[in-house]
């Protein structure tokens, strides 16, 4: 009657390996890199790369749910970062004047300034612990396999 399952495509012993380390980077590297941001800038990982978002934006504005989508944050959990940030002054909200039913987050001058001050550090490590160990054959490698899984994990965003 029913469909049999099909047999699950297990790894590889190469694959697997590969996976593991692939998950251990991405976990450490976040770690040192927050840890990083934290003692010097005061900013979380998430916060920080908030604020980039928003800077990178026309006029650093963007709605909060292209943010979160951005961030890779829930849209409720963003709303109670936005809302620290917010207090700190460094971003501000305001209703989508092309669309009310939409809510931008805008950084401030002063947000702009936090990131600013925060960017040669974070950027000094980011090269110490991805780049600076790679070939230039590495780092180009390493773009394009970014590149290609990129679209299975961004789907329809």
């Amino acid at each position: 009657m029913g469909k049999e399952a099909a047999e699950p495509r297990w790894l590889t012993a190469d694959e697997l390996e590969t996976w593991k380390t692939l998950q251990l980077v991405m976990a450490l590297l976040t770690g040192e890199l927050g840890e990083q941001l934290q003692r010097d800038s005061n900013l979380s990982f998430l916060e920080y790369y908030v604020l980039a978002g928003l800077s990178d934006q026309p006029d650093h504005t963007m709605r909060l749910s292209q943010l979160a989508i951005l961030t890779n944050s829930e849209l409720s959990r963003l709303s109670h970062l936005i809302r620290r940030l917010e207090n700190r002054g460094l971003v501000r909200r305001e209703s989508d004047p092309d669309d009310g039913r939409f809510t931008n987050a805008i950084l401030t001058s002063e947000g702009h300034a936090e990131l600013v001050k925060a960017a040669p550090g974070h950027v000094e490590l980011v090269r110490q612990l991805v780049f600076d160990p790679l070939t230039e054959t590495d780092r180009r490698a390493l773009h394009k396999a970014m590149t290609k899984l990129l679209p299975g994990l961004l789907g329809d965003c």
